[in-house]
């Protein structure tokens, strides 16, 4: 019955399907976006067939190009291919709200209350393994886009320019994208990239959306329609930032967040990981909206909720509208929640208006989407970033006082440990925090 099942194509999906199915998602939506991508290709492509393999990779290898978190791009382009511009924003604010939620309430605790004996043993004990998971991104992506010496190099040379010169991530990116370019043109060789996911020949069955089905009417390219969702995108853009700044003036805490995380949602090339340094220079030197510590604290926490790990803008948001008591010392929470709303909206939005104005080019063409030149330059150069990432995080954390307060060897120890975890167990994400949490709890209640 089941394999008779499978040569019919599926029903039509009505909207409030969907609408259950990007919500479930949102709350279960752990592993990063690997193991995001995963859950949606198990669930949409194999066992409902709502989109054919072929398609669901034609869609992703488009999103692994923009900027932003790819697994949101990916389930905005389907929600968006199956149900137009409502069925996209419907499923791309799915994928987003219940990590928002999730993480307002868990920041509120952090602040509230770390200082509480528990939570900060917690803590103590998932800040190393924040900085072993750092390490090992910085490896495993490493592995995969450094092929040849020529980018060894760039991850090098991006290495040095962030961690010794202190250049901004933003010039960090335009340069490497340059030296891909140039390089295409001198050594092509070099900057090939074979894409991050070559078409499978697996079958599952007929989808709804097959290879050869036709594409939608919604999807297709008309200048008049892609027009208007650029207006609509630019203005909400506008009055947001201009209600701000009419609210607070262009320096106030929330205009700069504003406008910071807009820059920020440009840049994200290569992930969360990448794009973590700048916000790092940004919320910490720059703004002063939180500490160093903190920072680590709220990776940890984005790390062990649902949802793209680029969330962790919103508790840079939280904290920040917090400690700058915008709203006054009365109304710090409200501050906080405000503050990691704004965050998020200004770095999600570019997203959306990614989908909604290049999809129709997207399915147009049907062809393979592969990584240009510059972009290869710019992976190698995340490479870079990320290991730089991992060694702020490994100083703050093996000498929490500074190199005169001495060294943490418990906090080391966590750390090997997760890393071998790892690296060598494939131990989830999740079950590693916990374990380490479980791990500095006992140390630190065990403390005289």
């Amino acid at each position: 019955m089941q394999q008779q099942a499978d040569t019919e194509r599926p029903a039509a999906v009505p909207v409030r399907e969907a609408f259950l199915y990007w919500l479930k998602l949102g709350f279960i939506s752990f592993g990063g976006p690997a193991g995001q991508i995963s859950m949606m290709h198990q669930e949409l492509v194999e066992k409902r067939r709502w989109i054919s393999e072929h398609r669901f990779l034609h869609a992703l290898n488009y999103t692994m190009v923009l900027p932003g978190p790819e697994a949101q791009q990916l389930a905005t382009y389907i929600g968006w291919l199956m149900h137009g511009s409502l069925g996209g924003i419907m499923a791309g604010l799915l994928f987003v709200l219940p990590s928002l939620l999730i993480l307002i309430a868990l920041t509120w605790i952090y602040l509230a209350f770390g200082d509480l004996p528990v939570v900060a043993g917690i803590l103590y004990g998932i800040k190393p393994a924040v900085t072993a998971i750092v390490v090992y991104a910085a490896y495993r992506i490493g592995s995969r886009a450094l092929q040849n010496n020529v980018l060894r190099g760039i991850a090098v040379l991006a290495f040095i320019a962030i961690f010794y010169l202190k250049l901004p991530f933003p010039y960090i990116v335009l340069a490497a994208g340059i030296i891909g370019y140039i390089g295409s043109r001198m050594a092509p060789e070099y900057f090939r990239s074979g894409g991050h996911h070559a078409a499978s020949k697996n079958s599952y069955g007929p989808a709804l959306i097959d290879n050869d089905t036709p594409v939608p009417h919604h999807a297709r390219y008309k200048w008049a329609r892609l027009i208007s969702i650029a207006i609509i995108g630019v203005f909400i853009w506008i009055a947001a930032m201009a209600l701000l700044a009419y609210a607070y003036g262009w320096q106030g805490t929330l205009t700069q967040m504003g406008w910071f995380f807009t820059k920020a949602a440009l840049v994200t090339f290569g992930g969360a990981y990448a794009v973590l340094p700048y916000v790092y220079q940004g919320g910490v030197e720059q703004y002063a909206w939180l500490t160093a510590p903190q920072m680590i604290d709220g990776l940890a926490l984005g790390e062990t909720t649902p949802g793209p790990l680029i969330m962790v803008v919103s508790f840079v948001g939280f904290v920040g509208a917090w400690t700058k008591e915008v709203f006054g010392p009365e109304q710090l929470a409200l501050a906080g929640a405000v503050g990691a709303g704004i965050a998020t909206l200004f770095t999600f939005l570019p997203s959306f208006l990614f989908i909604l104005l290049g999809g129709p080019s997207v399915e147009a063409t049907r062809h393979d989407v592969k990584f240009t030149a510059p972009l290869t330059g710019i992976t190698a150069a995340v490479v870079g970033v990320i290991l730089n990432l991992a060694v702020f995080f490994a100083y703050h954390v093996l000498w929490p006082q500074g190199l005169e307060g001495g060294f943490d060897w418990f906090s080391a120890l966590i750390g090997a440990l997760a890393f071998i975890a790892l690296f060598r167990f494939k131990l989830g994400i999740v079950a590693l925090i916990g374990l380490c949490a479980a791990l500095g709890l006992g140390y630190t209640l065990l403390l005289p």
